[in-house]
């Protein structure tokens, strides 16, 4: 199966990574958790959504891998980061990730990102991701999220 040029660069992007995660595209949307967890049968929890925000003073993205069950507290996160974040339009999350806001996956960005994990997500066996549009998908372990991210494991709520 052909993937789409946006899932075929998450495909390549977790290649070096040697582990045996497979992007799909689905028929269905996969735009947000509650979709994703119905397109792909498992609870919204398990849906490891990736949420851009801008850090207002340096003007970096900052990327949130949170459970679709979970609401992200971005003043904590701004203590962490050592400054205020914001809520990234669509313009500034293409231009710094060269995804689309609900298409955002872990890995494959157009430069490094300060990146913070959802310690919710670590209680599941498995969890789904979003693979570089708003209908593909891949599935993989709490501990693959760590490796394949480097993001530090934090309370985001």
């Amino acid at each position: 199966m052909t993937l789409s040029p946006s899932a075929q660069k998450v495909q390549d992007a977790l290649a070096p990574f040697g582990l045996s995660l497979q992007v799909v595209e689905l028929p269905a949307s996969t735009r947000t958790a509650v979709e994703a967890a119905q397109a792909v049968g498992c609870t919204v929890g398990q849906i490891a959504k990736s949420l851009i925000f801008r850090s207002q003073q340096s003007d970096r993205p900052v990327l949130v891998i949170a459970s679709g069950a979970n609401r992200v507290n971005e003043k904590r996160i701004g203590e962490l980061l050592g400054e205020p974040i914001g809520k990234a339009d669509a313009d500034f999350v293409r231009q710094r990730t060269g995804f689309v806001i609900g298409g955002v996956p872990p890995v494959g960005h157009l430069e490094p990102l300060a990146t913070f994990l959802d310690a919710d997500l670590m209680q599941f066996e498995e969890i789904w991701a979003a693979a570089g549009t708003p209908n593909a998908v891949f599935k993989l372990t709490p501990p693959e999220l760590v490796k394949i991210t480097g993001g530090q494991v934090i309370k985001i709520i």
